[in-house]
């Protein structure tokens, strides 16, 4: 009734009616245009009314299912230790745990090609079958050097879902619950690592550790099972078919709309979004064929309309690598993006979940109960970084998750000398624990999205990630010998890191909230073209005439 009444104080199609025909409206011509307008209107009033539809959350739910297999395998390893194979050396259960960190690159880089090329409800069912196999081959091992096979096929899919599953729920969630579902990923990731633990008490032991290996199968087999409710990406078949009617089914479900106005005017923006998208990239390409960085030049029109888009991706994918290194406006955004990434894991969170077992030995009765202490608070923290990522600052949140982590080290040292009794590392484990997940666990994949525009994003996310999985296989192969050489000093070199994080922050990581990317961009050149050595300030200007470098102080 409202969008009837507000259709009819419109008199701007009446007008144009009249100065177009030289007549006022019939009746009936005016009763027909107050139809259409009002139910045109309803549609957009109950499109600000956001649906949570069953087929959404089925979705989103079966692609958490990944994200959380990735985080059960996280600490799978931790209290099983002790019963598979006794006998095992430091060395090859330092190889078997972090052989997950071998896959997972491969894992990330494939995952791209397999989203576009099979699509997205695809790529998920295939990183789910590695799940399960990879689960079954480790679950039926006779060694563990088979295990070290196995998890390197696990690490592949957990790459891949690093990949995959932001993808997915950010293309089928609608905008107003984007945040919210994309934050499931994360607290999948991190339950995932808390039910690993909490199984371990009645699973780890001589005649049962299996079982906890096999339990990555399940998982695994839930995508495989549910696959009739995993819809393809309305995005992604769109882009293969403007006029496709699966994706205009997929978005009616998904949405829960009636109209199909609705629909049209949802499919439209998925059109308009991805045309822009390929016009950026076409004019990469144009750009880079203009600076001769291509030769292979279309001879023919037609050519040029059938193959631009396949051109402007390929050619695009070939050169950003390149350009990203070479734009000197985003340098110290990707030197930044990288520190982070570094930091993220050199700070040795994840030393804590794969080896907790070994470091709580000789500290509590049982050092099970130990880790998953610490995986209870892994995941009250996640919550309460989730409240603070919207008030605080990106650079804010970093400082002090770096300066909490590192006086956590110190007291974590000084209790396992016994200046505070070893039961006291125990809270500062957990307080490391936590003050990691509010900064410097979130915010290095976070950042990236924010930093960087399209043209270099994906780049600049598979080039971090690459970096993130190195420096993880370093942790995870490292921390058994720094265990035991170092004993109560073992987070000593952690701590390094962490003041070095500090030092990088303080002095140059930008803040990107409340910024695009092109504003960072350009307060960066702003910023940088005055440098400041002591007391003096030097502007460094470039002329026309002289290609060397002007001082001027």
């Amino acid at each position: 009734a409202f969008s009837n009444f507000a259709a009819s104080l419109d008199n701007q199609e009446e007008d144009d009616f009249k100065s177009k025909h030289g007549r006022p409206m019939l009746p009936e011509e005016r009763a027909e245009l107050l139809a259409k307008k009002g139910k045109k209107m309803l549609g957009e009033f109950e499109e600000e009314t956001t649906i949570v539809t069953l087929p959404l959350l089925s979705a989103v739910f079966i692609a958490s299912l990944l994200a959380f297999n990735f985080g059960y395998n996280i600490s799978v390893t931790n209290p099983t230790e002790p019963f598979v194979f006794p006998g095992h050396s430091i060395s090859m259960w330092s190889v078997a745990v972090s052989s997950l960190c071998i896959g997972g690159p491969i894992g990330a880089v494939m995952a791209g090609k397999w989203a576009d090329n099979m699509g997205r409800r695809k790529a998920l069912i295939l990183a789910s079958w590695l799940y399960t196999l990879g689960g079954l081959v480790q679950t039926l091992a006779p060694n563990l050097t088979t295990i070290v096979a196995a998890r390197t096929v696990i690490g592949v899919a957990c790459g891949a879902t690093t990949v995959l599953v932001p993808i997915y729920m950010g293309e089928m969630a609608p905008p107003p619950l984007r945040g919210v579902i994309g934050t499931l990923t994360q607290f999948a990731f991190v339950t995932g690592i808390f039910v690993g633990d909490l199984l371990g008490f009645p699973l780890a032991n001589e005649s049962l550790w299996r079982y906890m290996f096999l339990f990555i199968s399940v998982i695994g087999a839930g995508p495989l099972l549910l696959k009739p409710l995993l819809l393809e990406s309305p995005r992604w078949l769109l882009e293969k078919d403007p006029d496709s009617d699966e994706a205009r089914f997929t978005i009616e479900k998904l949405r829960g709309f009636t109209s199909k106005e609705q629909v049209e005017t949802e499919v439209e923006h998925y059109v308009r979004a991805a045309k822009r998208q390929r016009q950026c990239n076409q004019k990469d390409v144009d750009a880079n064929r203009m600076s001769g960085r291509t030769s292979a030049i279309p001879s023919k029109g037609d050519d040029i309309e059938a193959n631009g888009k396949h051109a402007a991706e390929e050619e695009g994918s070939k050169n950003a690598m390149l350009e990203l290194f070479e734009d000197k406006s985003v340098r110290l955004l990707l030197v930044s993006s990288l520190v982070l990434q570094v930091s993220s894991q050199l700070s040795g969170h994840n030393a804590v979940f794969y080896y907790s077992g070994l470091f709580f030995d000789g500290v509590i009765d049982n050092p099970l109960m130990g880790t998953t202490i610490m995986g209870a608070v892994n995941v009250l923290a996640s919550y309460v970084a989730l409240l603070l990522m919207d008030r605080c600052g990106r650079r804010t949140l970093i400082m002090w998750s770096s300066i909490g982590m590192l006086f956590s080290c110190i007291f974590i040292v000084l209790s396992l000398l016994g200046f505070f009794g070893k039961m006291a590392s125990l809270f500062w484990v957990a307080a490391y624990v936590m003050f990691y997940e509010i900064g410097l666990g979130p915010i290095p994949v976070l950042i990236v999205a924010e930093m960087f525009d399209a043209k270099y994003v994906a780049t600049a996310m598979s080039v971090t990630s690459q970096f993130n999985w190195v420096c993880n296989f370093i942790v995870g192969i490292t921390f058994p010998y720094i265990n035991e050489s170092l004993g109560a000093y073992s987070f000593v070199p952690f701590a390094i890191a962490l003041v070095l994080t500090i030092f990088y922050t303080w002095i140059w990581l930008p803040e990107t909230r409340g910024t695009t990317p092109a504003e960072l961009q350009a307060e960066l050149v702003k910023k940088n073209a005055t440098v400041t050595f002591h007391n003096m300030d030097i502007l460094q200007e470039e002329t026309d005439m002289d290609t060397d470098e002007r001082l001027t102080v």
